[in-house]
């Protein structure tokens, strides 16, 4: 039966519609393909040029070869700083003498007092695997950046300053590529097997 006028007209747009919504499809299946995705943990850390507590400049090369955690903070901090640096000492002692090539990095957010002097002395109360590093304002700022951190300094009362900052765990694999936050809520025995199996 031949179409009605009504019908006819009705069809255009219809089809229009449908031909629309095939290459909407279309996109979104190449958009959603793991090989035209980017990899979000690719985007997390990168190169950096810092300083260690004993003077000594290091890029994030030096660090490849074995996984490694990231930490960032700084020694004047309260509580979380001084308890999550606690928390990894406990973890890299339970990896035992299979976890010696380990490192934790702490990266100081406030480059203005952390001089790797201070540092030094403010890290010999936790393991001697924990490597804390510093470096000019603008190389501080660059690689937190780069592991997309958070760090803002906020004044206080007395005219003096704290800082903000995040406080997740980084967990780095032996090339240097997130791998995910670090879990320190758990027992060491159980965070130390975590790391030794990455090896």
């Amino acid at each position: 039966m031949p179409l009605s006028a009504r019908a006819r007209q009705l069809a255009i747009p219809i089809a229009a519609f449908a031909v629309g919504l095939g290459m909407l499809g279309g996109v979104a299946v190449l958009t959603l393909t793991p090989s035209a995705r980017q990899s979000t943990t690719a985007e997390i850390g990168g190169p950096f040029q810092l300083v260690t507590h004993d003077g000594r400049p290091v890029t994030e090369r030096d660090f490849k070869g074995a996984p490694h955690l990231v930490f960032f903070g700084f020694t004047h901090c309260p509580d979380v700083c001084p308890t999550k640096l606690f928390e990894i000492s406990e973890v890299l002692r339970a990896t035992g003498d299979r976890g010696k090539a380990l490192r934790a990095l702490f990266i100081t957010v406030d480059p203005e007092r952390d001089t790797p002097e201070v540092l030094k002395s403010y890290l010999a109360s936790f393991d001697e695997r924990i490597v804390g590093l510093t470096g000019s304002p603008e190389a501080v700022q660059a690689t937190t950046r780069a592991y997309r951190a958070f760090a803002r300094k906020v004044p206080t009362k007395d005219g003096d300053y704290t800082m903000e900052h995040t406080s997740l765990v980084y967990l780095m694999d032996r090339t240097g590529r997130f791998v995910g936050s670090f879990n320190l809520g758990r027992p060491p025995a159980e965070a130390a097997q975590d790391l030794l199996r990455r090896l």
